[in-house]
């Protein structure tokens, strides 16, 4: 069959590790063969990051903001450990933070669903998205250990000489201390980013804080999403049949668990970081879970939403087999070449994307899969596949569906 040709380049980042062992395995056996793939490369690498001194990852985010589409592999965050291992410069930064942060998005995550991987809370029908903002609070906290008794005291010193002064904490002997923060124009920047995807994907939208008790903080976060809302988004809800309403975290929880899904959940930094890893497990695993991060100007980078699987990848230079699970990559590539085919009008690749997705779903519902999807599998006996064969099994659907 003629290949599909792309107008634009996306931005493709390389990654670490045994999920770098497959991204290499589905562009040679998913990519490569359908599509004249279009990218600028960028290799992302924990050895090559140390190499640019980490510019190379600075350079991905503006490509991404040039060019408006990416497609990432996980990529290494290094420990004391990993600096040792590879021999670094230093202790570099999570790509992803710096990415975030240049871009200015929020992070959504949805479990992809499978009949045969059937979700831990039995009325789960759809699936539920995780918006997380992506900056700021826990993540760029300050911290002291207080040596012993003493007052502890938060201050704001304005460039117009304001002083706002409060007291935290005054201790009677050795404690801790936390100095979080958020700025509004994040926060303006989330509450859009969340808007706009529900009304892409027509679904309603939740947000979810703790208002009733930090009265300042957290209600600042539910009043710019009111506020927002009220001014540019809720004729636009109105029209598309959807919904928007803020709830309290602890009422949204227990909402989440008696619910069928379909909804799009907004949360804080933290409470999205740990909310999106309880959806996934409930759902299957972090290896079926969709991950893109979105900024409010329409920029799209997509990623899997899991770590770079070590384990197997020590295995893999051993030469032992592996049975990696490659879903998450997979649906990265497929949903990065929807949302460039779609920017560009290229039905062509658009309908490839589609058909990449349904035909790794149906690879999974036929009884071919990872060996981690066969042991929750409610499929009766499972063909277990290694790494390469998996792929190259979903290879065998998708040219049946593109006869």
């Amino acid at each position: 069959m003629e290949k599909i040709q792309m107008t634009t380049p996306l931005v493709e980042m390389d990654g670490d590790e045994m999920t770098r062992i497959l991204w290499q395995f589905i562009k040679d056996e998913l990519i490569y063969p359908f599509i004249d793939l279009k990218s600028e490369y960028y290799d992302l690498g924990l050895v090559h990051r140390n190499e640019t001194d980490d510019q190379v990852t600075f350079d991905a985010a503006y490509a991404t903001k040039k060019y408006g589409v990416a497609v990432k592999c996980a990529t290494i965050t290094p420990n004391a450990a990993r600096v040792t291992e590879y021999n670094l410069k230093e202790m570099w930064k999570s790509p992803n933070g710096t990415i975030r942060a240049i871009l200015d998005g929020t992070v959504f995550r949805a479990p992809i669903v499978v009949k045969g991987i059937e979700p831990c809370v039995k009325n789960w029908k759809k699936p539920i998205t995780i918006a997380r903002h992506a900056y700021g609070d826990v993540y760029k906290s300050v911290e002291i250990k207080a040596p012993g008794a003493g007052k502890a005291e938060l201050v704001f010193t304005g460039e117009d000489g304001q002083v706002i002064r409060e007291t935290i904490h005054q201790f009677d002997g050795p404690g801790v201390i936390q100095g979080q923060h958020n700025v509004n124009r994040s926060i303006e920047s989330f509450a859009r980013s969340c808007f706009n995807y529900a009304l892409d994907t027509k679904q309603t939208l939740w947000f979810a804080t703790k208002d009733t008790i930090s009265k300042k903080y957290d209600h600042t976060f539910k009043d710019i999403f009111q506020e927002i809302f009220d001014a540019e988004y809720k004729e636009k809800f109105d029209e598309a049949g959807i919904e928007y309403f803020y709830t309290l975290i602890d009422d949204a929880v227990a909402r989440v668990m008696k619910s069928e899904g379909g909804y799009i959940w907004a949360c804080k930094n933290y409470d999205g970081d740990v909310m999106s890893d309880m959806i996934s497990s409930a759902f299957g695993s972090l290896a079926m879970m969709t991950s893109v991060l979105v900024s409010p100007d329409g920029k799209y980078e997509y990623e899997a939403a899991h770590g770079t699987v070590m384990r197997h990848y020590y295995k893999h230079l051993a030469g032992e087999e592996t049975s990696t699970n490659s879903v998450a990559t997979i649906f990265a590539w497929s949903g990065a070449l929807r949302k460039r085919g779609e920017l560009d009008g290229n039905t062509a690749l658009m309908d490839f994307a589609d058909k990449l997705e349904k035909a790794t779903i149906q690879t999974i519902e036929a009884g071919k899969m990872t060996k981690d999807l066969a042991l929750i599998t409610t499929l009766k006996d499972p063909v277990v596949l290694n790494s390469e064969n998996f792929i190259q099994a979903i290879r065998e659907t998708l040219e049946g569906m593109l006869v």
